[in-house]
């Protein structure tokens, strides 16, 4: 009789391993990230940062990123947020860029994002998105930016790892990193990469309902799942009670 309960507890362990392993992917998609579609190495193109709102209880108040020192752009404009101020700080370049209008001796190292009041964060549960405009882009595989994102609590998360070299493994804090497609290769216009401003606001409930619907879903299958082991379960312990 108790080699059926010890099956069903196996069956409930492995159930919760792999919810715990459901959820737990969930969270760790949820950081400072970016992308631009079309980024061509030598190019121009519109770059976003896609800042989601990680904590239960605090709103995103700021977001500061640094531009890679070592790749320097000798452009770059920023797209204005509605209920958001941003500082760009430039800062002295060891070579200096030439451009047709002359060599640039100073190119922006850092972006600060702040929101101008408690009612334009980014609320839990929300995200939203910080546009450039940025060129020519180096001729290297990928850009690094390292961001900091800060909160209404007064805390702050880095998103400033790397991974070890050799390693697949996502650091618990990675930093943003944009993939550059090779000169020549075929890509879409920057401009397709550029939101509007109010493409660039908050997600959508909706888009958050449907992500909890999803949620209630997977649950109620395994939940079903778990019942109709239980039975089954139970069934053949009961013919194997029976007197032969």
């Amino acid at each position: 009789m108790r080699r059926p309960r010890r099956g069903l507890s196996i069956a409930v362990t492995l159930a919760v391993v792999w919810l715990a392993g459901f959820a737990g992917a969930g969270a760790a998609s949820a950081h400072v990230s970016v992308s631009s579609p079309g980024a061509v190495q030598g190019g121009y193109a519109s770059i976003v940062f896609k800042v989601p709102t990680e904590s239960a209880t605090a709103s995103t108040t700021g977001l500061k990123v640094q531009l890679p020192a070592d790749q320097p752009l000798a452009s770059v404009s920023v797209l204005p947020v509605p209920g958001w101020s941003y500082t760009v700080t430039k800062a002295k370049l060891a070579t200096p860029i030439s451009s047709d209008d002359g060599d640039i001796t100073e190119a922006v190292s850092v972006i600060e994002w702040k929101a101008a009041s408690a009612a334009t964060a980014i609320k839990p549960g929300e995200f939203n998105q910080f546009v450039i405009s940025a060129g020519p882009l180096p001729k290297a595989a990928a850009m690094t930016f390292k961001a900091i994102q800060a909160y209404s609590d007064g805390s702050t998360v880095s998103w400033i790892e790397q991974a070890a070299q050799g390693s697949t493994a996502e650091p618990e804090h990675p930093a943003p990193t944009l993939t550059l497609a090779a000169a020549g290769a075929s890509s879409a216009p920057p401009s397709s990469a550029a939101p509007t401003a109010s493409a660039a606001t908050t997600a959508s409930s909706a888009d958050e309902g449907n992500g909890r619907a999803t949620t209630a879903l997977v649950l109620a299958i395994v939940a079903l799942l778990l019942g109709a082991a239980a039975l089954t379960l139970a069934g053949l312990g009961r013919r194997s009670g029976r007197p032969s």
